[in-house]
């Protein structure tokens, strides 16, 4: 990670799924093809993946998450105690069935489309969730690596349905202790094996600072433990991620990703609100990065950013994935040189505000957009760099 340039353009994870590999994963979910079968047609699909990054510009590649259904319901395969389930099977188990159907009619999205794992008995990790990628990603290429994973809050507070959970963790203070060991664990078993740079995903935080516990969710995991007020959730968000990350900087570079949603094309179904409510949080966390959302007006003003601690890195978000209109090299310099009033050179990275195939069998983008987007931050980022 030491010889990166400045600028360095990288990704937030996820990449445009062929349809052979969409179609292998709904395959291996129903038990038609094995494991191996499987990670023979995601082998090729990563690699595809590794160098569509690299002949756009990418410096810090990752593996497009080739092998996911979503970006955090594929632990449901290194973990025991977890039930992968669609929104419409969950209904029969949520507390509040109206507000549940409520935010299932907002999400613009089928009930049977989206899939959210569900503690239903006690965690036991009994393969590492992204190790094996790692490696094979490691194998497959001489550029930096970004390994991404999902963050402790959300997923103890997606995971928790009372009706399947409690008798196995009564609080989500006694699961979020179980997640905390599985991730801490990922991360000594990835620095050891080299790895530099771990991204933690936590969308649901923008959730949590903008609605509070009792009105309309958009996200689909926003509604299902979420007790108590913003402050405290956020303050939980907070002591979570600082145990996952306890002491691991002088080895790994840590991120968080926050968005406001990446699931349709229609941005009146997305959040809005700025980041301003979630900087002192952010301030309190003990990670490198933010990797923040901020090609869509929704994202609010940059200046915010500024009051971030001098030491933190920005991962600027500078194309949207959901659309198909490119954006323009001066509106990625546009958005850089606005945060080069508060932020230094050196601590600025350039990716999209998300991924390009959060879901499976929903993604937002096409693989011909994804490459025009990349290759305008890769543009703008060699302008930058012959500036500075």
């Amino acid at each position: 990670m030491n010889n990166l340039p400045l600028f360095p353009v990288s990704v937030v994870g996820s990449m445009p799924r062929t349809r052979e590999v969409s179609r292998a994963l709904r395959n291996k979910q129903k038990g038609r093809v094995s494991e191996a079968e499987f990670n023979q047609i995601a082998d090729e699909a990563v690699i595809e993946s590794i160098n569509l990054q690299e002949e756009n510009g990418v410096n810090i590649v990752s593996d497009g998450e080739q092998r996911r259904d979503n970006f955090y319901s594929f632990i449901t395969d290194c973990i025991d105690g977890i039930r992968l389930m669609t929104l419409a099977e969950m209904l029969d188990y949520v507390e509040d069935k109206a507000a549940f159907e409520q935010l299932l009619n907002a999400l613009d999205v089928p009930a049977f489309a989206l899939k959210n794992p569900v503690v239903d008995g006690k965690l036991n990790r009994t393969k590492p969730l992204v190790l094996r990628d790692y490696l094979f990603l490691k194998n497959h290429t001489t550029n930096p690596i970004k390994v991404t994973l999902p963050g402790p809050y959300l997923l103890t507070r997606s995971m928790w349905v009372k009706k399947l959970s409690y008798e196995y963790y009564p609080d989500k203070e006694s699961l979020g202790d179980a997640v905390v060991s599985i991730l801490r664990q990922e991360l000594d078993e990835l620095k050891t094996a080299g790895c530099k740079f771990v991204q933690f995903d936590e969308p649901v935080l923008t959730e949590v600072a903008f609605t509070g516990p009792h009105e309309t969710h958009t996200f689909m995991c926003a509604a299902l433990s979420e007790k108590s007020s913003p402050e405290e959730e956020l303050n939980f968000a907070v002591e979570l991620m600082n145990r996952v990350v306890e002491g691991i900087d002088k080895d790994m570079k840590t991120a968080l990703h926050v968005c406001r949603g990446n699931w349709s094309q229609q941005e009146d179904v997305l959040l809005r609100g700025s980041y301003d409510l979630l900087i002192p949080y952010f301030s309190q966390m003990n990670v490198n990065q933010f990797v923040l959302e901020y090609a869509t007006e929704r994202a609010g003003s940059l200046k915010v950013l500024g009051d971030l601690p001098a030491n933190k890195e920005i991962g600027l978000g500078v194309v949207d994935p959901r659309t198909t209109e490119v954006e323009s090299v001066d509106f990625v310099l546009s958005k850089v040189r606005t945060l080069l009033n508060q932020i230094d050179p050196d601590k600025i990275y350039l990716n999209p505000d998300c991924g390009f195939g959060t879901f499976a069998d929903r993604p937002v983008n096409t693989t011909e957009i994804a490459v025009h987007k990349l290759r305008v931050i890769h543009e703008a980022a060699k302008i930058l760099r012959s500036e500075f």
